[in-house]
């Protein structure tokens, strides 16, 4: 039986389930898990534990990394460039602006998920209700962010990097800067290039997965397990 884990790079409008589903009938394999949901609109690392890997799947450290771009104007329904656009605003902030709020979103946050997550409030997902229009309160979730640093703007969009928890909306982060800055804010691309130790680097597109990608359970585990230690950070 095949085992050990798959570093697939995610391209948008695929489901964290649609991958999982087209990676069991390319390596033959129905036992297959993932380190992490990513939405469709989301591309980048997606970590899959095939077979007996799966019981690596607890041990993923939980820290991620992601590059995230926003445009200032406007709230959508869903807090992306997707959703229904509910409020657009004259003003638009500076780079200065955006820099100067980042570190009061940094640290142990209390964060309300957006109704379009998969959390599930009294066995209904969010995202389900979401779309029957129905908006329910949602109690505040402890996250972490460790870094929130902004890379740059182009074309009016500003790109960040965020090294948070597992469990952070980042579209959340963007609409709350959006609110305190007075000009709304939506998150327009996402993209995961680390979680725990594995890398976007050293990922595939899905099509691209054979069972020679698959790296062994016993090397697979090294890596989970020197995270942190030996230089097993691998954020660069």
């Amino acid at each position: 039986m095949l085992s050990g884990i798959v570093l697939v790079d995610k391209a948008p409008g695929w489901t964290s389930h649609d991958v999982v589903a087209k990676c069991r009938g390319l390596l033959r394999e129905r036992k297959i898990g993932h380190g992490g949901t990513l939405d469709p609109m989301a591309t980048g690392l997606l970590v899959l534990f095939v077979g007996s890997a799966t019981k690596l799947v607890s041990r993923l450290p939980g820290e991620k990394t992601y590059t995230a771009s926003l445009r200032f104007g406007l709230e959508t329904d869903t807090y992306d460039a997707e959703g229904r656009t509910v409020r657009e605003y004259d003003r638009i902030p500076s780079a200065e602006e955006l820099k100067a709020v980042l570190p009061r979103y940094t640290g142990d946050l209390l964060q309300i998920p957006p109704m379009v997550s998969a959390i599930k409030i009294n066995g209904k997902k969010l995202y389900e209700l979401a779309r029957k229009g129905v908006e329910v309160e949602r109690p505040p979730r402890p996250v972490t962010v460790s870094e929130f640093t902004w890379i740059g703007e182009r074309d009016g969009e500003h790109t960040v990097e965020i090294v948070c928890s597992a469990g952070t909306y980042v579209r959340s982060l963007i609409h709350d800067i959006g609110h305190e800055l007075g000009s709304g804010a939506v998150m327009t691309a996402l993209r995961r290039i680390r979680s725990g130790p594995f890398r976007v680097e050293d990922a595939v597109p899905v099509e691209e997965v054979t069972p020679e990608r698959v790296l062994p359970v016993d090397r697979g585990q090294w890596i989970v397990d020197s995270w942190g230690t030996e230089g097993g950070d691998c954020r660069g």
